[in-house]
């Protein structure tokens, strides 16, 4: 009998103060993923822009773990504007890949809620050293990029929150 795959889960948030009508297409437009991308990921879309996103829409980007050069495909599998989308990983560096945008309006503003599930290839151990570390630092860049194109509360002294939490499956 085969052991079940450990899955992980990271969420964050960011609150943006523009309406949802803006907020929303930023990221339906995939050619800015690459805005919000650290740069030592490497991140590059390999599909041609721009693309039409929806239902079955698949992206291919090229990117650098660790300094390894790897493929990563995703598929845009629900698509509900100006609400949310999820993608799921196709081909990558995950086991399992699965991630939640949720937009709703929020405080004169907009919410963005993201929610990462996730298996790694050598689990709890690879996850801990490695995974865990970089998730985290790929989301807290993106919501500092996020909050300089987009502004940040007035009164926000301490970072959105965010976090990884484990979960067996």
């Amino acid at each position: 009998m085969s052991r079940p795959v450990r899955t992980f889960h990271h969420r964050s948030s960011v609150w943006l103060p523009r309406p949802l009508a803006e907020v929303f297409p930023f990221f339906a437009d995939a050619g800015n993923l690459q805005r919000i991308t650290p740069p030592w990921v490497h991140f590059r879309i390999r599909t041609p822009l721009p693309i039409e996103m929806g239902p079955g829409a698949l992206i291919e980007y090229t990117i650098r773990v660790h300094g390894a050069p790897l493929r990563w495909t995703t598929e845009i599998t629900r698509w509900e504007p100006p609400y949310g989308f999820a993608d799921e990983q196709i081909r990558g560096p995950y086991r399992k890949w699965s991630h939640t945008h949720r937009f709703r309006e929020a405080d004169g503003g907009t919410l963005c809620e993201d929610h990462v599930e996730y298996a790694v290839y050598g689990g709890r151990l690879i996850h801990k050293l490695f995974v865990e570390k970089d998730v985290e630092r790929i989301f807290a860049y993106r919501r500092k990029c996020l909050e300089e194109i987009f502004g940040r509360r007035p009164d926000q002294s301490v970072p959105a929150a965010s976090g990884v939490i484990a979960a067996a499956r």
